[in-house]
C-alpha cells in the first residue's frame, strides 16, 4: 500500500520478506537519479519489490534527481522524520558528508549505496553496499589488454564529473592498463556523464581528431553503445575494440553480435536487494562489514551464455 507523505513520495507498507520479523522499521532512501538511465529504474523498482517482501519494513523512496542541493535536503527531511534508517546513493561522493555526519550525530545508521562517497565520510557511515567499481576498472583494463595483444592507441569515455562511480573506474582501468599494458597509449578521456547520445558525440569528436583509435573504454555501456554506434556512422566501427561497464541490455546484445568486445556484469536488482539486506542487518544489530561488495565478473563472447539478458 502507498501512501503520501509531506516530502511529495510514496511511504510502502510492506508484506512477507526476509528473516527480519519481530521489529518495524522505518526506511528511507535518497537515490540519486532515477530517470537517467535504466539501470537507475530498474534498481528502484526491485528495492520496492524487496521492501514488499518483508513485513516489518515501511520505506520513505525519495529520488534527488541529480541535484546535489535537492539530495541533502531530503537527508535532512529524513532526519526530521526520524527515520530508523537512511539509504543514500549520492549524488556527489563529497558534497553530502555533512548531510551523513547529521544523520549520524542523530543517531540515525546511514547504508551508501552503488557509489562510495569521499574516504572523510566513511567514518560517518553504517556500511557501504554495491559494486567494487575499483575492481570493475581493473577488469576492464584487462580485457582492453587481452583484446588488444597489448598494444594500441586508445580514448576513454567516463562518467559524470565529481561523481564517485564514473572516478573509480577511471582510476581503476587506467592504473592497471599502465601496469599491464604500457605499449597501450591512452590518449584522451573525456566524460559522457553516463548519458547515450552525449558518449556519442563525444566519441564523433574523438574519431575527427584521432586519424587512429584502437579502442574505446566507456564508463558504463550506455555510454559505450553511444560510442558504437558514432563508430557505426562513420564506417570505423570494425576497426575499434569497444569495453565497458555495467552491462545494460543493448550491450549484451552488441557483445552478441560481435560489435561490442565485454563488459563488467552488474544486476541493479542485486544492488538494490544487497541495500535493504544491509540496512535491516545493521537495524538488527548483526556485524557488517563496512565495505559489502558484491560480485560483478567480466563479460564477453566467451561467457555470454553464463548469463542472463540485463533487463534494463
Amino acid at each position: 500500500m502507498f501512501y503520501k507523505t509531506a516530502l511529495a513520495t510514496s511511504v510502502i507498507l510492506i508484506s512477507s520478506g526476509f528473516a527480519h520479523a519481530e521489529t518495524t522499521y522505518r526506511i528511507g532512501i535518497t537515490q540519486n537519479n532515477v530517470g537517467v538511465d535504466s539501470y537507475q529504474t530498474t534498481y528502484e523498482s526491485a528495492f520496492e519489490e524487496a521492501s514488499e517482501r518483508n513485513s516489518n519494513v515501511e520505506t520513505v523512496v525519495l529520488d534527488a534527481g541529480g541535484d546535489v542541493a535537492r539530495q541533502i535536503g531530503q537527508m535532512q527531511d529524513l532526519i526530521q522524520q526520524q527515520v530508523d534508517a537512511i539509504i543514500i546513493w549520492p549524488t556527489n561522493g563529497q558534497a553530502v558528508i555533512p548531510a551523513i555526519r547529521q544523520a549520524h550525530n542523530a543517531g540515525i545508521p546511514v547504508v551508501v549505496t552503488n557509489s562510495k562517497i569521499a574516504e572523510a565520510g566513511l567514518e560517518f557511515i553504517a556500511a557501504f553496499s554495491g559494486p567494487d567499481n575499483v575492481q570493475q576498472g581493473i577488469s576492464s583494463a584487462e580485457m582492453m589488454c587481452d583484446a588488444l595483444g597489448g598494444e594500441g592507441q586508445i580514448v576513454q569515455i567516463s562518467g559524470q564529473p565529481g561523481y564517485t562511480t564514473a572516478m573509480e573506474r577511471a582510476t581503476g582501468f587506467e592504473e592497471r592498463l599502465a601496469e599491464l599494458c604500457p605499449d597501450v597509449e591512452l590518449m584522451e578521456t573525456q566524460p559522457g556523464n553516463w548519458n547515450r547520445e552525449r558518449a556519442q558525440r563525444v566519441m564523433e569528436d574523438f574519431m575527427t581528431k584521432y586519424d587512429r583509435i584502437d579502442g574505446v573504454y566507456s564508463g558504463d555501456d550506455n555510454m559505450g553503445v553511444g560510442a558504437l554506434n558514432a563508430a557505426k556512422g562513420a564506417g570505423r566501427a570494425g576497426d575499434i575494440i569497444f569495453i565497458g561497464a555495467t552491462n545494460f541490455a543493448v550491450g549484451y546484445e552488441a557483445i552478441e553480435r560481435g560489435e561490442y568486445y565485454g563488459s563488467i556484469y552488474q544486476s541493479p536488482v542485486d544492488d538494490a536487494e544487497a541495500a535493504l539486506r544491509t540496512a535491516l542487518d545493521v537495524l538488527d544489530g548483526k556485524e557488517v562489514p563496512k565495505m559489502n561488495f558484491f560480485e560483478t565478473p567480466k563479460i564477453t563472447a566467451e561467457n555470454i551464455d553464463q548469463f542472463d539478458k540485463p533487463v534494463f
